[in-house]
């Protein structure tokens, strides 16, 4: 049973659980009543302080392939070249550093389906903390051998991500571990928005980001970021078909549950939204699309053959969703697609490679 907890405030739009139910002990807790968990833009100016010296400030590529194929001026945020290969250690390694000392000792689990895995596994590692990762059956190799690799325990339960978040909530409260979400958390959220600092304080004029969306920590932190910034920027989220739990809550106002199907943008496939998230993305999120299957296949090779870049399906929806025609009102802008990461199984690159090219067009 998920509890019902009321937030006492920390100060101006903060709350915080009472100590008896941490949100590490209750990782799905809901908070209802007078207040609600926020993300502000100084949490995210202290999560960049952390990182400063741990992740990479990746690249702002202009493209003037994807500029010429689109009618907007084009750049690419390359997340796909960051530490663990995606931009989700920049949120892990800021909640692990803000544990206390107990919590740390006490280890950590948490469940994902491959790119949050590598981060809590590489920021566990920095801090000499015990990991557990518990990621679905069918995870992608490359990122089971990946976590693996940075020390963590991998623990393989489940078809989907839900079905291994529910394990891992289960066994984080048996072991009385410390969970860390994957996304429904002011700390990673918070960890994720300084992917939007650096872009706006490379491309202070940018008028559009289109960021991938899997259950909001992504999205929700950089809208933070960049809205503070330059309130008229555009945020535009991108989801797969096969997977479009947020794109549907955001467009009906309330989080649903829609079950996922497979994708290649596996990273995306999440049943619902998180609750912070989605509040953040209610206030400051301007769009969302969907794209197909192959279109993502379509993106993913485009990457590969005219960008000589390596994209996941998932960092691959930012240019699909751009190429899918559903965006022409930023024809002539300046456009950021966020390049979330690059954890490609090779047997999944062999298999696009034989498959038949097949334009990305406005049926997406």
């Amino acid at each position: 049973m998920v509890p019902r907890v009321y937030a006492r405030p920390l100060g101006t739009g903060v709350f915080c659980l009472p100590s008896s139910l941490s949100r590490s002990r209750y990782p799905s807790a809901e908070v209802v009543g007078n207040g609600d968990f926020d993300v502000t833009y100084r949490d995210i100016a202290e999560a960049e302080a952390r990182l400063r010296r741990v992740v990479h400030r990746t690249p702002l590529q202009h493209s003037c392939t994807f500029s010429a194929m689109s009618g907007c001026e084009v750049y690419l945020k390359l997340e796909n070249l960051q530490k663990t290969g995606a931009f989700k250690i920049r949120g892990a390694y800021n909640k692990v550093a803000s544990l206390s000392p107990d919590e740390r000792a006490r280890g950590v689990i948490t469940a994902s389906a491959g790119n949050h895995a590598q981060g809590v596994a590489m920021a566990a590692f920095r801090f000499g903390v015990q990991a557990t990762v518990v990621m679905p059956v069918g995870a992608p190799q490359a990122k089971i051998e990946a976590t693996r690799g940075y020390g963590a325990e991998v623990v393989l339960v489940g078809q989907s991500y839900d079905e291994s978040y529910a394990a891992a909530c289960e066994m984080a409260e048996r072991e009385k571990a410390t969970f860390i979400h994957a996304f429904d958390d002011p700390y990673v959220i918070a960890g994720q928005g300084t992917v939007g600092l650096e872009i706006l304080e490379e491309l202070p004029y940018a008028d559009a980001l289109i960021v991938p969306v899997g259950g909001g920590g992504l999205i929700s932190g950089i809208a933070v970021a960049a809205k503070t910034i330059k309130p008229d920027i555009r945020i535009i989220g991108v989801q797969a078909q096969n997977a479009p739990a947020a794109h549907d809550s955001w467009r009906k106002g309330l989080r649903l549950d829609v079950p996922a199907s497979r994708t290649l943008a596996d990273g995306l496939a999440v049943r619902r939204p998180g609750a912070l998230p989605f509040r953040l993305m209610q206030r400051y999120v301007d769009d969302m699309v969907l794209v197909t299957e192959e279109a993502i296949a379509a993106a993913i090779r485009l990457f590969l053959e005219r960008a000589k870049l390596l994209v996941e399906g998932a960092g691959a929806a930012s240019l699909a969703a751009l190429l899918s025609g559903q965006l022409a009102y930023l024809r002539g802008q300046r456009v950021v697609l966020v390049v979330s990461g690059g954890n490609v199984d090779l047997g999944r690159l062999t298999t696009l490679a034989a498959a038949p090219k097949t334009p990305i067009g406005t049926g997406s």
